[in-house]
């Protein structure tokens, strides 16, 4: 469903969505259009964006193709998907430790939708940082 999201095809692009929403919450998935988690993150994130619509926008980087961002976010993974609001980075602690970006497959709709509205009411009260009501400290066991 990647093809259904905006994508921002380059570093401008990305700067001027960040810096031109003011009252909501701008959702970048930063990624390969190809990779399976991130199609995957991709298609939930589609099936959000109605609900999400009056608090949130949501975009898609492919970062092959937008590079000016891989060093400074740290974008190694297949996605990351990092929340904005008002020019300033909210950074999200759901327990594992990268506070910056959500790296991480999430499957349930409801924990999106939950995590953004989290982000949403946090930013617009000027907190900078969020904590998850969904921890995912033990859900990983490596």
């Amino acid at each position: 469903m990647s093809f259904a999201l905006p994508h921002l095809t380059n570093g401008w692009q990305v700067d001027q969505a960040i810096l031109d929403e003011n009252d909501k919450v701008v959702i970048i998935r930063f990624g390969h259009d190809w990779d399976e988690d991130c199609m995957q993150m991709d298609e939930l994130l589609y099936s959000i964006a109605e609900k999400i619509k009056n608090f949130a926008v949501i975009y898609l980087v492919d970062i092959d193709e937008v590079d000016d961002f891989n060093q400074m976010y740290e974008l190694y993974d297949p996605f990351a998907v990092m929340f904005f609001y008002r020019n300033k980075l909210i950074q999200v602690d759901s327990g594992t430790g990268n506070n910056n970006k959500i790296n991480f497959r999430i499957t349930d709709k409801q924990e999106i939708i939950d995590v953004t509205e989290l982000v949403y009411r946090g930013a617009k009260k000027g907190k900078g940082l969020v904590e998850n009501i969904y921890d995912h400290s033990t859900k990983f066991k490596y």
